[in-house]
């Protein structure tokens, strides 16, 4: 694909039938070819080319959202601007303790606010392998996974392939349970603010 339109300009006139059997392996060709050339257009357009680096300017581009503007600025500008939240993470953190959100957005700020800002790119590249090949969805290898130790989830491997209702609905009351331990134990470490003092 890169060969045949090595620059939006060149993208933005493909034929959606020629650019799609080259993308077929990535699924949702056709929408996908539709995007991407709709954001080459857009690209020649509004941004003289040149594809934009900013999260603004990349979720302005047809097919983009935020997942994949935090993939594009932190895997190809170097940029830390956010975590990547794909199915993966959304499934991984809760299951890790991490967050008991459910919405993309909010598990992303919640992970920003754990994770040191220059970390957010490889912590979501290696959240996203640790889903793809050890906590996968239907039965996680909590037996060979290094996590285990620290994960309060560890050992449902075998009653999520069995049950997942009931499973999942354990491992969020655990993770749920920690959190607002954390919180509570933050809340009381914080120490408080003096009182000031009455002018004379």
């Amino acid at each position: 694909m890169f060969a045949r339109y090595p620059d939006p300009a060149a993208l933005a006139q493909a034929d959606p039938a020629e650019l799609e059997p080259m993308i077929f392996k990535t699924g949702f060709f056709r929408n996908k070819a539709r995007a991407l050339i709709g954001s080459a257009q857009a690209i020649v357009a509004n941004h003289g080319g040149q594809v934009p680096d900013t999260m603004e300017g990349l979720c302005g581009l047809p097919g983009v959202a935020r997942k994949t503007a935090n993939v594009v600025l932190g895997n190809a500008l170097g940029k830390q601007v956010g975590i990547v939240v794909d199915t993966h993470i959304s499934r991984v953190a809760p299951r890790l303790g991490l967050t008991v959100q459910t919405d993309p957005v909010k598990i992303e700020q919640e992970l920003m606010a754990l994770v040191p800002q220059d970390q957010w790119t490889i912590f979501g590249n290696r959240m996203i392998h640790h889903g793809r090949y050890v906590c996968v969805a239907a039965k996680p290898q909590c037996d060979t996974c290094l996590l285990a130790p620290i994960c309060p989830s560890a050992g449902l491997g075998a009653a999520i392939g069995r049950s997942p209702p009931e499973a999942k609905a354990k491992a969020r009351a655990k993770t749920a349970a920690r959190v607002k331990a954390k919180t509570k134990a933050k809340a009381k470490a914080k120490p408080k603010p003096k009182p000031k003092r009455a002018r004379a």
